[in-house]
């Protein structure tokens, strides 16, 4: 349920409503330390999703991720820059995560559509090159971005953190079929692994 306070501080800070997820946040240009902002100056964490759609990109994949990895384990760029996701007052930015998105990158691996759990995958299953390539532009965004490879996290881990969000309940992502014996609860870690293999490897 969105919850709307007013606050008698027009004069001294224009107030914007940002993201909905569930509770309304406000941002403040110049705003008081006690007053939680959502335009940030520092791209901060990254969230790891499937698409949960075909091999290869559609309009929507591309709108809502700032970055997709096909079958073919090719990057292709979204509509909207990771830097759009520092200001997310004016809708122009990659809507990836709820309660998330701001100063959150979005990688997504497109697949997985039909997926029901590990013994029926659907007809998309991510690939062995896709996931290995998508961990290695993660470990390359780290570099660029100086993201801590703890900031990077599935959609799902995150919406375990935070389940009070459009995030909680999500699903992306529990099962690697390239990987089938990494339990759910840890692929992040596994995935984060990954990123600092290929960070040390090729961008140290």
């Amino acid at each position: 349920m969105v919850s709307f306070v007013f606050l008698h501080l027009s004069s001294v800070y224009p107030l914007f409503f940002l993201e909905f997820s569930g509770e309304a946040s406000l941002q403040c240009s110049n705003a008081p330390h006690w007053l939680k902002g959502l335009i940030m100056t520092k791209l901060e964490k990254i969230i790891i999703h499937w698409s949960a759609s075909a091999y290869y990109p559609n309009a929507t994949d591309l709108e809502h991720y700032h970055f997709v990895v096909d079958k073919d384990g090719e990057v292709k760029p979204g509509k909207y820059k990771p830097e759009d996701n520092l200001n997310c007052y004016d809708g122009k930015y990659a809507q990836h995560c709820g309660g998330g998105n701001t100063g959150a990158i979005g990688v997504s691996f497109c697949g997985m559509a039909g997926f029901k759990n590990a013994k029926n995958p659907g007809k998309y299953p991510l690939t062995f090159k896709q996931v290995e390539s998508g961990f290695k532009l993660c470990a390359e965004l780290c570099k660029k971005y100086n993201i801590p490879i703890n900031n990077v996290m599935t959609h799902y881990e995150f919406g375990k953190l935070h389940p009070n969000t459009l995030s909680a309940g999500k699903i992306d992502i529990i099962y690697l079929p390239c990987y089938p014996n990494v339990k759910a609860n840890e692929i992040g870690a596994f995935i984060r692994q990954k990123i600092k293999w290929y960070k040390l490897k090729f961008f140290s």
